[in-house]
């Protein structure tokens, strides 16, 4: 059936609208960081659309695992990315976002790797920071360099420091102990 590839597909399309993004908003079309930001939100609505469908109906898979943050990861760092180029935020801010989403990737791939190809789930605190950051990233494209945007953003860097911390802790709790016994 075909259903059980469209979570996959949903993941796969995200990652193409990454460059798209950033295509868009640095292009002479008239509106185009709006034109932007309907591709951040579309692509965030088939985020939400392929977690129900892989939850829903059991869909979910190992690529899936993996697809589904990646994708998220590299929109929301073209996001910032291009607003820091853009000057609508500090590119200090950006570069902890860049290392922190880094150390993530950086980690899951060797946790994958290295644990029989397990990836580790997110969290509520990584789920909180993502939808925070989400909307931040939201009002910083309609409402560039603002003093709203700029608390939003500094709220959900501070909060995907707090995932990441409770990753790591996660980490050197449940799972450095048991890869010795692999």
């Amino acid at each position: 059936m075909m259903l059980k590839h469209v979570p996959n597909i949903l993941s796969t399309l995200r990652i193409g609208m990454v460059p798209l993004f950033a295509y868009v908003y640095f292009s002479n079309l008239p509106n185009a960081h709006y034109l932007a930001l309907g591709i951040f939100v579309l692509a965030g609505v088939t985020d939400v659309l392929d977690g129900f469908l892989a939850r829903h109906y059991n869909l979910i898979t190992k690529i899936g695992t993996v697809l589904d943050p990646l994708a998220d990861k590299l929109m929301q760092l073209m996001a910032i990315t291009c607003l820091a180029i853009d000057e609508a935020i500090p590119v200090w801010l950006t570069l902890i976002v860049i290392f922190k989403e880094l150390t993530m990737i950086i980690t899951g791939i060797y946790m994958y790797f290295r644990k029989e190809s397990t990836v580790m789930a997110s969290n509520y605190f990584g789920k909180a920071a993502t939808v925070l950051f989400s909307f931040a990233i939201f009002i910083t494209i309609l409402y560039p360099g603002s003093f709203v945007s700029i608390l939003l953003i500094g709220s959900a860097i501070l909060l995907k420091l707090v995932a990441l911390i409770s990753y790591i802790r996660h980490y050197f709790i449940n799972i450095k102990p048991n890869l010795g016994n692999k």
